[in-house]
């Protein structure tokens, strides 16, 4: 008598190798994000990115012949597109202060701080190995802050651009929770287009005052990166839809490496030995937090 049949390696691996595909075309996002902030403001470069998105998103989800979303999932579609607008100007604001590996170890905090989140609004146990976790990421954050910040000549940019980047972890944590909801009310498609729709209506209210049309080379940063960050999106979203959450979490954190070839490439950015042990001290702390966690399926 034979077992039952197992998948195979290369099915097995599949979800993984997405994911891990997602993780870097992300990194390559935020380096055109950090050219396009540099060149003509974040608040542009974010304000086209997000037309950009909606215009790609939109046929991918018409073909899907959905349902309009309820009223519910249209409040919570709205309520995440405000925090995202809010996320990823703060963050792309702290990327043109720092250094694109620098910010991405910091936003690594976002997991520990949305484990206290979710035993405030979802009154989940914090247990003894998350206050562990949390001792070793703000510690990562710690070393890496007091490096920058010790820099004479850039220790006030820093300082902003660390606060600014702390900050948009934070709302990166709300939305962790709010994603919970938000998975049971509707699919990929419609979760990314309504939310850039919401982000772009919203940003769009200033756009009298503060639109720049971009040149060339700002225009073609911009498409590239909401080209980067649908197709980061998608391979994530069907990455994480075929295999368990807890174990594609350690790739997550991948995102250093990337972030540190592009800042490299693109930038000319060193990564320092302060930024390589706060990077360590953070990642400790969630994979402690995730292996203490209960599993979840992503949507």
């Amino acid at each position: 008598m034979h077992g039952p049949l197992q998948p195979s390696r290369p099915r097995r691996a599949a979800p993984f190798l997405a994911v891990a595909a997602g993780i870097a075309l992300f990194g390559a996002m935020d380096g055109f994000m950090k050219s396009a902030s540099l060149a003509i403001g974040v608040y542009n470069a974010m304000l086209f990115r997000s037309l950009v998105g909606m215009v790609l998103m939109a046929p991918l989800w018409l073909l899907q012949g959905p349902a309009w979303p309820s009223r519910q999932a249209m409040k919570l579609h709205a309520l995440r597109g405000l925090l995202s607008g809010a996320m990823a100007i703060s963050f792309f604001w702290g990327l043109t202060h720092l250094p694109l590996a620098e910010a991405i170890a910091l936003s690594f905090i976002a997991p520990l701080i949305a484990l206290y989140l979710a035993a405030v609004l979802l009154d989940e146990r914090i247990e003894r190995g998350t206050i562990l976790a949390s001792a070793l990421g703000f510690g990562g954050v710690i070393v890496i802050a007091a490096a920058r910040l010790g820099e004479q000549e850039i220790g006030q940019d820093a300082a902003l651009g660390i606060g600014s980047v702390l900050f948009s972890a934070v709302l990166y944590a709300f939305n962790l929770i709010l994603q919970r909801k938000q998975a049971l009310m509707a699919g990929p498609a419609e979760v990314v287009l309504f939310q850039t729709v919401f982000v772009t209506v919203l940003m769009g209210l200033a756009a009298p005052w503060l639109m720049v049309v971009p040149d060339p080379g700002a225009l073609t940063d911009i498409g590239i990166g909401a080209v980067l960050a649908m197709a980061s999106l998608m391979l994530m979203s069907w990455g994480y839809g075929r295999a368990e959450a807890q174990a594609l979490l350690p790739l997550e954190y991948t995102a250093f490496i990337w972030a540190s070839l592009f800042g490299w490439l693109m930038f000319d950015e060193a990564v320092t030995v302060p930024t390589l042990a706060g990077a360590v001290l953070i990642v400790a702390g969630c994979l402690i937090a995730a292996r203490k966690a209960p599993q979840t399926h992503a949507a």
